[in-house]
């Protein structure tokens, strides 16, 4: 049953721009012989009124959502709501979640890079076998953890911890390492943990209430983050494709032989190395990650506009073809557009608008509405570089942060649509394997290991629509993390998801996004949510304010003359997301547009109970 109050307020919304008209109804001095009537008189009259409004107009006048035109099945009811007392004991679960993981790192593996949680020791590289890419790609000796996490701290207003963490770091990290790490990992978390924490110092130090600014900082963070760039800049200053060799020595400055590298892996570093130059006021790392960008951009099919997803740093040669939106592919589609919202610069989002262009014309498969019309359920799946045929049968798990991308874009029905089916095949197993072929219905890879990206698009769903349902699925997603991935001292990754066997590993990013996301999905009063046009999410989830300060370049002349494009003011309301000279997006005609989003997605289910039914019976699953 819809509530009452609910119902009164689609009324007194649709007799709002009535009453308030003079048009409408002259207000006049009533003869007191006629002020009153029966009580039988009044009610029908009334009655009469507004039996008149419901059904002449306010289906008319009213633009958002209708509740007469809409029916309201179980599903809503199952979905339609979430109360206050369901949300703060989620968000005090996933407050215990993070401690739960963050001290048992702090107790048992500090300073080393990695809690093993299972045995409760630490872990750090492979020593012993260099070739261990799998370990030794992301841990280097430098507390991996620990900067991932730091602000993690802030979000959930852990003031004293952020300053306690901030001193450990200063005090234990080194880069003077002789390790050969992988350039993205090391500057998605290291760099980007750094650099976020340096400027919540820096740039809003009350956003969470106390101060966030330890007595004794001098830019020591800001200090290491230069000092950890500038070691991974032969990587860049070595080829002469522009497109950075995948890993680099921290300490010789020696490039790893092997040349292969994926596109994410060689395009995803602009927001991190471009927001370091513009604190320091030094081009030279942003300039290396846009030249990446560009000889990327430039290697893409002639046929398709498509690219692959290996790449050889040293020809410039396409190593893989397969095309897609998950693994090798994912985080560079998310920083071109991310790097136009935090620097402006149109020639990212040109580069995005286009991609996203072709994305849709080749790798969308279903209906050409994700909550109209006839169909499979829309997918995005793996097509050849140069045909744009289907590459493969399986999807992977990271492109399950492909709906956060469609949420910033706007495209808001698409990301319910791709969003609905990842969070169908999360629980059908509980958790999301990490590749899952969608023609056998069954994983190929089967390991979870804490993976945030299915978390991260609920949480900008819900921020779009504020629909319960997000908070549903965020609710399942902490039970059965609790259920499948609680280990002795910490969490777990998936070692199988057909068994629920577990692998004693626990991945910085597990405190860094995947608890973050769920803090924010459930925390509804966090300042960072009541501020949220001000900041933007890196692929690690790390926090870099958005404002003038990274629209500015130091190093040209006029950067500070007020004619400046970069200097342009902004209304106080206006958000930097967006100006009137974005582009506009180009859409095949064959192809969904963003159009605005149905009210009803706020009150009912996100994805239509037809459309959704239909997954979930495609994917052997019963609601």
């Amino acid at each position: 049953m819809w509530p009452v109050n609910s119902s009164i307020e689609v009324i007194r919304s649709a007799m709002r721009p009535l009453v308030g008209s003079n048009n409408y109804v002259k207000r006049r001095k009533v003869p007191e012989k006629c002020r009153t009537r029966s009580f039988h008189e009044r009610g029908t009259f009334d009655l009469a009124m507004i039996l008149i409004l419901v059904f002449t107009i306010v289906p008319v006048s009213l633009q958002a959502f209708n509740i007469f035109s809409h029916s309201y099945d179980r599903l809503d009811q199952k979905y339609g709501s979430f109360t206050e007392k369901m949300r703060l004991e989620m968000l005090e679960e996933v407050r215990k979640m993070f401690y739960f993981g963050y001290d048992g790192y702090m107790k048992y593996a500090f300073p080393m890079d990695e809690l093993d949680p299972i045995h409760c020791v630490g872990r750090g590289p492979d020593h012993e076998n260099p070739s261990n890419i799998n370990i030794n790609d992301v841990l280097g000796d430098y507390c991996l953890t620990l900067i991932d996490s730091l602000d993690t701290l802030a979000v959930l207003g852990n003031v004293s911890e952020f300053h306690r963490a901030i001193q450990l770091v200063i005090d234990h990290v080194s880069f003077d390492k002789e390790n050969t790490v992988q350039v993205f990992e090391a500057n998605i978390r290291l760099l980007g943990g750094l650099l976020s924490a340096h400027m919540l110092i820096e740039e809003d130090r009350f956003l969470f209430g106390e101060d966030l600014r330890p007595p004794w900082y001098n830019g020591q963070l800001l200090q290491l983050a230069h000092d950890l760039a500038s070691r991974l800049l032969p990587a860049f200053q070595k080829s002469i494709t522009g497109i950075p060799y995948p890993r680099v020595n921290l300490r010789k400055g020696t490039v790893d032989e092997g040349a292969e590298t994926c596109t994410a892996g060689a395009g995803s570093l602009l927001l991190e190395l471009g927001a370091l130059s513009r604190l320091l006021g030094d081009p030279i790392y942003e300039s290396m990650a846009r030249r990446a960008n560009r000889a990327l951009w430039s290697a893409r099919a002639k046929t398709t506009g498509l690219l692959g997803n290996v790449i050889n740093a040293k020809t410039g040669q396409w190593v893989g073809r397969l095309s897609g939106l998950g693994a090798g592919l994912d985080s560079y589609f998310e920083y071109l557009l991310k790097s136009y919202i935090l620097f402006g610069e149109d020639e990212d989002y040109q580069m995005f608008n286009e991609s996203y262009s072709v994305i849709k014309q080749y790798l969308r498969r279903g209906r050409p509405q994700c909550n109209s019309g006839y169909g499979d359920h829309p997918l995005y799946v793996n097509v050849d570089m140069h045909s744009g045929n289907t590459y493969t049968y399986w999807i992977d798990a990271l492109q399950a942060s492909f709906p956060a991308v469609q949420v910033l874009i706007g495209d808001i029905e698409e990301a319910i649509c791709t969003h609905a089916w990842y969070y169908n095949v999360w629980k059908r197993y509980g958790v999301l394997p990490e590749r899952f072929n969608w023609q056998r219905l069954s994983p190929d890879v089967s390991f979870y290991p804490l993976r945030p990206e299915l978390i991260e698009s609920t949480y900008l769903l819900y921020r779009a629509t504020r629909n319960p349902f997000y908070l549903h699925v965020g609710r399942e997603i902490v039970q059965s993390l609790n259920t499948y991935a609680k280990a002795k001292c910490g969490y777990a990754t998936v070692h199988d998801v057909l068994d629920m066997s577990l692998e004693d590993r626990m991945e910085s990013f597990f405190l860094s996004e995947t608890c973050k996301y769920l803090y924010l999905l459930f925390d509804h009063n966090n300042p960072l949510n009541n501020q949220f046009n001000k900041y933007l999410f890196t692929t690690e989830g790390h926090l870099l304010p958005i404002g003038e300060k990274m629209r500015i370049k130091p190093w040209e002349a006029d950067a500070f003359s007020p004619a400046s494009p970069s200097m342009t003011s902004l209304k106080e309301d206006e958000s930097l997301f967006f100006r009137d000279k974005t582009p506009k997006l180009k859409t095949n005609a064959t192809q969904p547009s963003c159009e605005a989003v149905d009210g009803a997605r706020q009150y009912l289910l996100p994805l239509r109970t037809p459309y959704y039914l239909q997954l979930t019976e495609s994917l052997g699953l019963k609601e």
